[in-house]
């Protein structure tokens, strides 16, 4: 079959379809071919008036391989303003490997994956490795704010705020005016989807009466959280002094989604910010999980140049939550391809498991001349690795100088569990039943040589009976 034509004939196509992007414009990724998507640079341009199904639905089912690809409805941008000056373009394709039981290759500098309800973690590069991580910084200011105001509080935005707002507006600004009266909650959407440097101004000032004084906050509540490797120097990160590890802001961010209007605000796609004239500014989630990849529950964008691009990620499936951090990535792609493969990554190899439920009976446990009926005293669940669900090993260990007698429900020693050679953890070791006697100790003597004593001591005792 001849190919030529067809060749030149998409060629022309795509020259027709495919605009030249101005210098130094950021642009949107759109895939025009699967596998593997291709994305190619479109012209922003102003959009449509945002509509409910302008939201898009991601699909519901699990990456299934290859490419995870977008729903049909991609994420609509914001005014252009705020998409096309962006340093952070959108994409609407993830390129991820086929989810496996190994833990995938990705290009940060840093990187985590937890469980979001334990803490537990499944995957980790150079976790503890000090940072600068841009807006990530905003998780940190979020949690204190959350925790010291009400959503419903007003603020009346200050000269610092103001100034900061006057920046190149809808990058990472709102656009805060002088004087403006905003709530707290309105503050945080802006915050969280849009990045906002202005709304971390006036939040500071609000929670603390001025920056310094919320940074000096910020370092007390990074010692509270147990947090020894950040050091936080503005509210928005966009000094690039302050630092801090994944693992310290994967610790932040589970923080952060237990509260409610956090988990809330995460998940929106939109919101529209009131504004003190004039419509109001719609701002649109630069997480763009939120559109591609299925359970997305959250997370949090960040770039500047000595920071790379940054990401904290967060899904759920099946009543199960991971949490995803890199940092240091090259590009905003391999940004959202990472983190999504992490995540791929926590849902696959792993499976909850209850290892045991309190009350099961275990094997009884000698003590003395007794065998002692035992039973967990506790409930142990974990996420294992699943490949070994089915090996689980344990290991009971009875109290040290323990004598009896012992009663039914005394607690009498601990009983460890095992997968992989590591420790699951373990449960009180508790009294079930009435000790029973044991069988007598077995003699360490060959067969034959009881035999021979046996038959030595019936001749003793026949002799003796015969002669006295």
């Amino acid at each position: 079959m001849r190919t030529g034509p067809r060749r030149l004939l998409a060629s022309v196509a795509l020259a027709v379809l495919i605009p030249v992007v101005p210098a130094g414009v950021a642009t949107m990724a759109l895939a025009i071919s699967t596998p593997p998507p291709t994305p190619v640079p479109v012209r922003c341009a102003p959009p449509p008036a945002p509509s409910p199904s302008a939201t898009g639905t991601p699909s519901t089912g699990a990456p299934s391989g290859g490419a995870t690809t977008a729903s049909p409805s991609p994420p609509a941008p914001a005014p252009t303003a705020s998409i096309c000056s962006s340093p952070s373009p959108f994409p609407t394709v993830l390129v991820t490997p086929t989810p496996s039981l190994e833990p995938p290759a990705i290009g940060a500098r840093a990187a985590i994956l937890e469980d979001l309800d334990t803490g537990e973690v499944l995957f980790s590069f150079h976790p503890d490795d000090r940072r600068p991580v841009a807006s990530l910084t905003k998780l940190m200011t979020a949690l204190l704010v959350l925790r010291a105001t009400k959503p419903d509080t007003v603020v009346t935005v200050g000269p610092d705020a103001a100034a900061q707002g006057a920046q190149i507006l809808g990058v990472s600004e709102l656009g805060l005016k002088l004087g403006e009266r905003i709530t707290v909650s309105q503050l945080l959407y802006g915050l969280l989807l849009q990045s906002a440097n202005d709304a971390a101004v006036a939040l500071a000032d609000q929670v603390s009466g001025s920056v310094p004084a919320f940074v000096a906050d910020m370092a007390k509540q990074a010692t509270r959280l147990g947090l020894r490797r950040t050091h936080f120097l503005s509210p928005n990160g966009l000094d690039d002094r302050g630092f801090t590890t994944a693992r310290d802001l994967a610790a932040i961010s589970s923080q952060d989604f237990a509260i409610p209007l956090f988990a809330t605000i995460a998940r929106s796609k939109f919101h529209d910010v009131p504004a003190p004239s004039g419509p109001p500014r719609h701002i649109q989630n630069r997480n763009v999980l939120q559109w591609l990849y299925p359970g997305a529950i959250g997370g949090k964008t960040g770039y500047t140049s000595a920071a790379g691009y940054c990401l904290m990620a967060a899904a759920q499936r099946h009543r199960r939550g991971v949490l995803a951090v890199v940092l240091g990535e090259p590009s905003t792609y391999a940004s959202f391809d990472d983190a999504a493969a992490l995540l791929d990554y926590g849902f696959h190899a792993f499976t909850e498991k209850t290892v045991v439920q309190k009350g099961k009976a275990l094997r009884p446990v000698p003590l003395g001349t007794a065998l002692v009926p035992v039973e967990a005293g506790g409930t142990l669940r974990r996420l294992i690795r699943v490949e070994q669900a089915g090996q689980i090993g344990r290991m009971a260990t009875l109290t040290e100088g323990l004598v009896g007698p012992v009663a039914v429900g005394d607690r009498i020693g601990t009983v460890a569990f095992t997968a992989g050679g590591a420790v699951l953890g373990s449960v009180p070791l508790v009294v079930a039943g009435s000790p029973v006697l044991g069988p007598s100790r077995p003699s360490a003597e060959p067969w034959w040589r009881r035999g021979l004593t046996s038959i030595g001591h019936f001749t003793v005792h026949a002799v003796a009976s015969l002669f006295g």
